[in-house]
């Protein structure tokens, strides 16, 4: 099987890579707690795991490398219960920027972002909004959750998507740390549906809560119905979301300039 580790290729071979207009997947993740049944790995096991498979599936249209994974994304919400390991705002994004300056400097020239972790989508977007003007590449972000939606959804009995440390999830790790899953309890320990507007006020405005608002245990679903046969269908469809992004030639166009030669009879200065 092809190399797509970027740790794992020597700096020749990341240098030919780069020379081939490989694709660079940049994964995104959190060391949190996920309840009393999950490690604390569980965002950055799955966004790894998922990136890799969907490198392997697309390798042979267009060659893709997956970096490390920034495993410490923004997690305060979650520090009540202990475990977690959170970066403020302003190092999230500075490891970020320095991560993607770092691949472009190499002549890497389409980077997909590719998060697996709730609390880090908005600061991702905020992240290429800040660096995409500037950049010599594409920059792509990516939450494998919503970009597979509903074929992952379907999977699921007790639960609309995805959740923290619910079916999915937990489904999901039964394939890649089966050990690490503890099912001694399973059946006793589903959290009550989770509030949608937990973290709103009013009509449309935006309230920070800590996860310890709306769950005593740290999860949010029912972990009982996890089978690893509905993991290994979940991460398959992650990965399939993914592959889809990276091969569609409209994910990689560069910005289009449609401004004409003057407006308002003024010229435009280059």
């Amino acid at each position: 099987m092809v190399e797509v580790d970027w740790s794992r290729l020597k700096a020749h071979e990341l240098r030919k890579l780069a020379n081939d207009n490989a694709v660079v997947i940049l994964p995104i993740a959190s060391i949190e707690q996920h309840g009393p049944h999950l490690p604390v790995m569980t965002d950055t096991r799955l966004g790894q795991e998922i990136a890799f498979r969907a490198a392997h599936k697309v390798y042979e249209k267009r060659p893709v490398v997956v970096t490390p994974i920034v495993w410490s994304g923004l997690s305060e919400h979650h520090m009540p219960f202990g475990g977690t390991l959170t970066l403020s705002h302003d190092t999230f994004r500075r490891v970020v920027r320095d991560v993607i300056e770092s691949i472009t400097r190499h002549g890497f020239r389409d980077i997909l972002i590719s998060n697996s972790h709730g609390g880090n989508i908005i600061a991702m977007q905020q992240i290429l909004d800040e660096l995409a003007p500037n950049s010599e590449a594409t920059l792509v972000a990516t939450t494998y959750v919503t970009e597979a939606g509903e074929d992952l959804s379907k999977h699921l009995q007790d639960q609309p998507g995805v959740m923290h440390a619910g079916e999915a999830e937990t489904s999901m790790m039964l394939v890649c740390e089966p050990e690490l899953v503890d099912l001694s309890d399973i059946a006793n320990i589903a959290s009550p549906k989770l509030d949608e507007k937990f973290l709103s006020a009013g009509q449309g405005s935006y309230r920070w809560r800590p996860f310890s608002h709306v769950t005593q245990n740290g999860l949010a679903g029912n972990p009982a119905r996890s089978t690893a046969e509905k993991g290994e269908k979940m991460l398959e469809a992650g990965a399939a979301a993914l592959a889809r992004l990276i091969t569609d030639p409209e994910t990689w166009l560069r910005p289009r300039d449609l401004r004409s030669s003057e407006t308002g009879g003024v010229l435009f200065r280059e």
